[in-house]
């Protein structure tokens, strides 16, 4: 008899169904049994951010959530946020400011930038290098991540500002 458990966890909207072992990490979830590999398993201990996902929309450390405890949960990878477009400014920004280098940080590193700009759109540079803090980066320095999402918030802010001003008066 095979210690596996039926899930059924909705992975960027579509329901995936996957007998799993109880023990299997999320990211591991994603990666084997949804063809999903943009999330990285890096540290495996939740320290460096490489596997950051969206439960429930929460970021979420996939290598220390079990998959199991996301049945009948939504999940959201760096996949299904660039699908629909909602990290767009995001990954423009990380590409226009060079904080990219060479990926592997890269999708941890916009799931936590998605999260700030929705949760402290008013954030400022110190206020982005605390919430972004707990994603290693070992190549940029983490200077152009800060400018780049500082870009994104100015310009969401700027957006959102910029319509009541637009309205005619009659």
């Amino acid at each position: 008899m095979s210690g596996k458990r039926q899930t059924a966890i909705t992975v960027n909207g579509v329901t995936e169904n996957h007998a799993v072992e109880p023990r299997m990490h999320l990211i591991d979830y994603l990666r084997e049994e949804c063809g999903l590999t943009g999330a990285h398993a890096g540290c495996e201990h939740g320290v460096c951010g490489a596997c950051t996902v969206r439960v429930d929309g929460e970021i979420v450390r996939g290598c220390l959530t079990l998959a199991v405890a996301t049945d009948g949960r939504r999940v959201d990878t760096i996949e299904g946020l660039s699908d629909t477009g909602e990290i767009a400014d995001l990954q423009k920004a990380f590409h226009e400011h060079n904080a990219l280098q060479c990926g592997f940080c890269t999708p941890g590193m916009l799931m936590a930038a998605q999260d700030l700009v929705r949760e402290m759109p008013n954030a400022g540079r110190d206020e982005i290098r605390e919430y972004i803090s707990g994603n290693y980066c070992r190549c940029t320095g983490y200077q152009a991540i800060v400018d780049a999402i500082e870009t994104v918030l100015k310009a969401r802010k700027e957006k959102s500002g910029a319509s009541p001003a637009l309205k005619v008066v009659k």
